[in-house]
């Protein structure tokens, strides 16, 4: 029987690549593994920074920060890309915890590697992580101290334990305790609907680190001014302000523009008539008696000396952000017309003062009666110092809210990590089956961020993880690891605490990284436009 050569079938445009199976998917894990190996160095309070130079722009980058290290590293590998992904939306929804929600997604893909080599198919270990998900956030809630009957002042002082935590691990970690009072108090300010958008933070080098203030209002630099400008006041106690959107001076005819009038009285009469434009809204503007006239659009060196004249402090060019601020903090309702002003539309705050902050002069606005924001004034020694302060700052800041919105709190350092280990490993003698085995290798990846956080402080990462699993084998549910004194302790005594919500974020977004690298089964490269496509599995589908 003769066997006939089968036609070749031409699916895909010439010069496509395809890759698929087993061999891809064990490629994808160890691209994420490669990603996981480059920041894994930073994790925990011991952890080192990465320098990321970018040589086209001349620029660089010291962070500790996962989230701004992946952005930096501009991953093109697109499996990988997940990682970044996840890195990002942590960052985004609770701040902190970026480094560790990749470590522990790329230790999922490392233990799902066995399996997937032993032809387990993909969607057994992706129902298992995600069953073992389940269960560990819920012995996260389970676990979870809630201090939300708690007074006030205790309260504070959880958020305050809580911000500390967070910059432990931070550039500015020695000087926690004189940074967490501060940012407790910045988001105080905020309404119940927490806005970090309202609290301004301003870079300015020199000086000291501990030079770094916070305003109980509004503070942004000496905008700028024209001649006139230094005859006015700067500083009034209970000033009236009044915020625009208008422009106060005159404007100039544009290039190549061409005007035609007949005779000289015709032209006298144009000017003049911009003239009284200017000085109508100017005398509108103070008949109501401000102390203080501030507008998002340029005041000219006529209004500047106008204002001089009357005692009135003046600025153009506020910041859309800054302008907003200020109309929260003291009650001014921002104008867009000099026509119909009343004085409700004026508001006010204790003290207005221009003053020196390092090489910069400041506006201060301070005492603000509305009080719904506030300002950081970042100092310290240099450019890329102060970047990181404000990156652990805003980590820290997302911390405390997290914390005030929720409540409840768990113990750091890696204890909530192994005590979910140990229930998830105990569970897991409880069925049979493929389950079996997957959920026990989620259980034996949570501990890689304790092991981590050893390894990074130069300690013996076997033997604190021998002692974190004896202590927790007899009850005691917080000790996790205590790089101080080089061993283990109670961390919940240690006051090492953080928001429940942090690690019920990382579970969440780990195991759906790791899920959706192991459901893929297919790459497509096409040559020509440089575009890929991944196709999922039929467990990605459903």
């Amino acid at each position: 029987m003769s066997h006939m050569l089968q036609p070749t079938i031409l699916l895909l445009k010439e010069g496509t690549d395809t890759s698929q199976g087993k061999p891809q998917l064990i490629s994808n894990i160890n691209a994420c593994c490669a990603v996981v190996d480059t920041i894994r160095t930073t994790l925990g309070p011991r952890g080192m920074d990465k320098l990321i130079y970018t040589a086209g722009s001349n620029s660089a980058t010291i962070s500790n920060d996962g989230a701004t290290i992946l952005k930096q590293l501009e991953i093109v590998h697109p499996a990988a890309r997940t990682l970044v992904d996840i890195a990002r939306s942590q960052d985004e929804e609770v701040g902190d915890g970026t480094t560790s929600v990749v470590v522990l997604a790329g230790e999922l893909l490392k233990q799902s590697k066995q399996f997937v080599e032993d032809n387990v198919h993909p969607t057994i270990i992706i129902k298992g992580l995600r069953r073992a998900c389940q269960l560990a956030k819920a012995k996260i809630n389970e676990l979870a101290v809630d201090l939300s009957a708690k007074d006030k002042a205790e309260i504070r002082k959880m958020l305050e334990r809580c911000a500390a935590t967070a910059l432990n691990s931070k550039l500015i970690g020695s000087h926690k305790a004189f940074f967490a009072p501060l940012l407790v108090e910045a988001i105080l300010h905020l309404d119940d609907d927490q806005d970090l958008s309202l609290i301004g933070i301003n870079r300015v080098p020199g000086g000291s680190i501990e030079d770094t203030v916070l305003v109980e209002g509004v503070a942004f630099k000496k905008l700028f001014s024209y001649a006139g400008f230094e005859q006015q006041p700067k500083k009034f106690l209970k000033p009236k302000i009044i915020l625009l959107d208008i422009e106060l001076e005159l404007k100039a005819v544009k290039d190549n523009a061409e005007l035609r009038v007949e005779g000289h009285e015709a032209f006298v009469k144009m000017v003049e008539a911009e003239w009284n434009l200017l000085f109508d809204s100017l005398d509108k503007i103070a008949a109501l008696s401000p102390q203080i006239v501030l507008s998002r659009k340029p005041v000219g060196d006529i209004a500047t000396q106008y204002f001089a004249d009357r005692g009135i402090f003046c600025g153009g060019r506020v910041e859309r952000e800054d302008m907003k601020r200020l109309s929260i903090a003291t009650g001014a309702a921002v104008q867009t017309t000099a026509s119909n002003l009343t004085s409700d539309v004026l508001g006010t705050c204790e003290v207005f003062e221009e003053r020196q902050i390092g090489k910069e002069r400041y506006n201060f606005f301070s005492g603000c009666t509305e009080a719904k924001t506030a300002t950081i004034i970042l100092r310290g020694g240099g450019e890329h110092f102060i970047a990181e302060m404000d990156r652990s700052i805003h980590d820290a800041l997302m911390v405390i809210k997290r914390a005030r919105a929720h409540n409840s709190i768990v113990a750091g350092g890696g204890a909530i990590e192994i005590e979910v280990s140990k229930y998830l490993r105990e569970y897991s003698r409880t069925i049979h089956g493929k389950q079996q085995l997957v959920i026990n290798a989620f259980a034996k990846a949570l501990q890689v961020i304790p092991h981590q956080i050893s390894e990074n402080a130069g300690l013996d990462a076997t033997t604190i993880l021998n002692k974190l699993r004896q202590k927790h084998d007899q009850g005691f549910v917080w000790y996790g690891v205590d790089i101080l004194n080089d061993d283990i302790c109670d961390t919940f005594e240690s006051f090492v605490w953080e928001p429940a919500q942090i690690k019920l974020n990382s579970f969440t977004a780990a195991t759906e990284a790791a899920c959706l690298v192991l459901s893929i089964d297919e790459t497509v490269k096409n040559s020509s436009s440089n575009s890929q496509i991944q196709r999922p599995t039929q467990a990605m589908r459903r």
